[in-house]
């Protein structure tokens, strides 16, 4: 499967609902009182699932049962009032819900916006691969990231309200690691959920045209070098035309460990790489729009879409 442009979700206006999941850990319930009253500050009207705030009665690390995350989860896709499906953390938890949900169901409902990142690519990834639907890495609404920053937020409520004016990623401290310029599909996400998901039902069997988005949190360097070996020892990267790389958050000191990794493993792609563009786990965090066409320029080390992130 070479990456493609996928169907755009309708923008939001005001007054559209936005409704706040749980697929994956447990919420904190102060943050998401907070992510919401973001959220009606935009003039959407949030509305959260049933079971938000459950938590799974064995395991600490999940927000509820498998089986009540999914049903949460589709339940809010299908509601036709719905317009967007927010999600409230990341952690662990989407790959054990994936397969679970009805995905007749979600296409017949229709194409809508979908938020998030972390776990969540394993989400961005299903719904690229059985939906062909453009998605948004973006913040989450119980992150200190969405509820705390403003370069973040206002990021993530232009490209949903404004996406004309949200076509050019990239903070001060972006820089190009490999120079050139290319253009591709946008796909990815956290890396070492990429990996996670390969030889997975329905999963993606290359990026080949992708522009890739990578970035992940808690990863030693030697880590990050297993994901990203296996990633190339798989072929999944063969045929990317760009990288692009976000946050490295508590990989280790970025300048000495993370960066050599990533250049010495990304180098033998032979396509222009660029650092440090800002999204994923960093407190300024830019929203990146998935399975849309963009143009990666290491000299300028920015990523601009060709078309606007939503219709």
């Amino acid at each position: 499967m070479t990456a493609v442009a996928l169907t755009r979700p309708p923008r939001l206006r005001p007054g559209s609902r936005i409704a706040v999941v749980a697929p994956s850990g447990p919420v904190v319930e102060e943050r998401l009182e907070a992510g919401l009253d973001v959220l009606r500050g935009w003039h959407l009207d949030p509305v959260v699932t049933p079971r938000l705030t459950a938590r799974h009665p064995e395991f600490r690390y999940l927000a509820g049962e498998d089986e009540t995350r999914a049903r949460d989860f589709q339940r809010a896709w299908c509601d036709p009032t719905v317009d967007a499906v927010m999600c409230a953390r990341g952690g662990y938890g989407a790959q054990r819900m994936v397969d679970l949900l009805d995905w007749d169901a979600l296409r017949a409902a229709g194409p809508k916006v979908l938020i998030g990142y972390s776990d969540v690519t394993a989400l961005h990834e299903a719904f690229a691969v059985r939906l062909g639907l453009a998605t948004l890495y973006g913040p989450m609404a119980s992150t200190l990231a969405f509820v705390k920053n403003a370069t973040t937020q206002e990021s993530l409520r232009t490209t949903l309200f404004e996406p004309e004016a949200a076509m050019t990623l990239g903070l001060p401290g972006a820089r190009g690691l490999i120079p050139g310029r290319a253009r591709g599909v946008t796909v990815g996400g956290c890396v070492s959920l990429l990996a996670a998901d390969l030889a997975t039902p329905h999963a993606r069997p290359s990026a080949a045209g992708g522009l890739l988005v990578l970035e992940d949190i808690g990863e030693e360097d030697y880590r990050l070098d297993r994901v990203l070996t296996q990633l190339l020892r798989a072929g999944w990267l063969d045929g990317v035309t760009g990288v692009a790389l976000g946050s490295w958050l508590e990989c280790g000191p970025y300048e000495e460990r993370v960066r050599p990794v990533l250049h010495e493993r990304l180098a033998r792609l032979g396509v222009p790489v660029v650092e440090n563009l800002g999204f994923g786990h960093c407190e300024a965090s830019l929203t990146m729009p998935l399975g849309v066409p963009a143009v990666l320029d290491a000299e300028r080390a920015t990523l601009a879409l060709e078309v606007p992130a939503l219709a």
